[in-house]
């Protein structure tokens, strides 16, 4: 039998915030780059590059800078390591927001686990105070919040959603889980997690009003889900 969903647990950038993906495409038609350059170039040797690296806080900006752009040199691209730094903190997304408020007036627990790096201000990687400061106060909304810059574990190791699972002393079948990426998706749903991969802030709070049989207004829960 199907455990009742108890929590919902939530990625950051690309979810509760805009994507930086986004701002990489921005940059990369500004300078001429192909679209997808910065993606491809953290996508070769995922879990060992620059991006990766920092991420888990084995190196610094600094190291970025330079190991970034030796990386995009071996694949015939002229990017600043800190150029991208600059890229990753999206602006937020209200309806997410007052959708973590809706799951916690329900009696939903709330987590959020996010890939992030020791750069800008806080959790969001902000170089902007403000912006900065109104992400700490979503943050605080959260039970349990599990930074990878922190931790020193990165999604998609499923480690870090093990350690979610363990803070909040639910088994994975208790909780879903939404990010923006389907290679973070995959360990979530592989360990028996409700798994949304976000799309849209439509198409994600559609599939959570299906899970959760909670109505997110504004939008519609006849959006189809997106498969992983």
């Amino acid at each position: 039998m199907q455990p009742e969903l108890r929590a919902v647990i939530w990625d950051f950038g690309g979810v509760i915030t805009s994507s930086p993906f986004d701002a990489f495409n921005r940059y990369e038609a500004e300078r001429n780059l192909p679209k997808d350059a910065i993606r491809r170039i953290n996508a070769a040797n995922p879990d060992r590059n620059a991006w990766a690296r920092l991420e888990r806080s084995e190196i610094d900006a600094a190291d970025f800078d330079a190991l970034f752009a030796a990386e995009a040199a071996a694949q015939g691209y002229a990017i600043a390591g800190r150029d991208v730094l600059g890229l990753l903190a999206g602006d937020i997304r209200p309806a997410m927001v007052a959708a973590l408020d809706t799951l916690t007036a329900a009696g939903f627990r709330i987590g959020c686990i996010t890939n992030n790096a020791r750069v800008g201000r806080g959790a969001g990687m902000s170089a902007d105070a403000q912006k900065a400061a109104a992400v700490e106060a979503i943050l605080a909304r959260f039970e349990h919040v599990i930074e990878s810059a922190e931790v020193g574990v990165r999604k998609p190791d499923p480690r870090v959603y093990r350690m979610m699972c363990d803070a909040l002393g639910l088994e994975p079948q208790a909780c879903a889980y939404l990010d923006d990426l389907g290679i973070n998706c995959k360990p979530a749903a592989a360990m028996g997690m409700a798994a949304i991969k976000v799309t849209s802030e439509a198409q994600a709070l559609a599939d959570l009003a299906r899970l959760t049989g909670l109505e997110f207004p504004g939008f519609s829960a006849k959006v189809q889900t997106q498969a992983l």
